[in-house]
């Protein structure tokens, strides 16, 4: 199946990284997610319910890595997505978080994963 539901630069502010300093502030976390979904339901449809309800994706992305604070950013990307997973039945994702200003050469860093069975 080639259905997907995406989301793409969601802003996360949370305390991140391994350094003391960074312990005691929050930074930005960049998060675009790529799912798979059988959109063939909701297309039919025309109902919301029948759908993959991206508001509340993007708000559990949020408290997860608001309540995890992670010191990396793998432990961060693994957890998110064992979580999305799990919540909302996804079998299959792309997840991809950047931290801007990590590196001041860069304009972001950060780590991409696959997890789950392709649909």
């Amino acid at each position: 199946m080639a259905d997907r539901v995406f989301i793409e630069g969601l802003e996360v502010e949370t305390v991140v990284g391994v350094y003391d300093w960074e312990r005691d502030i929050t930074q930005r976390l960049v998060v675009d997610l790529d799912m798979d979904w059988d959109n063939r339901v909701p297309g039919a449809s025309d109902d919301v319910k029948d759908a993959l309800d991206y508001a509340a994706v993007s708000d559990c992305v949020i408290r997860c890595l608001q309540a995890l604070q992670p010191k990396l950013l793998e432990h961060a990307a693994e957890v998110l997505a064992a979580e999305l997973q799990q919540a909302f039945g996804i079998e299959f994702l792309r997840l991809s978080i950047r931290k801007p200003g990590a590196v001041p050469a860069a304009s972001a860093v950060g780590v991409s994963i696959e997890r789950g069975r392709r649909l």
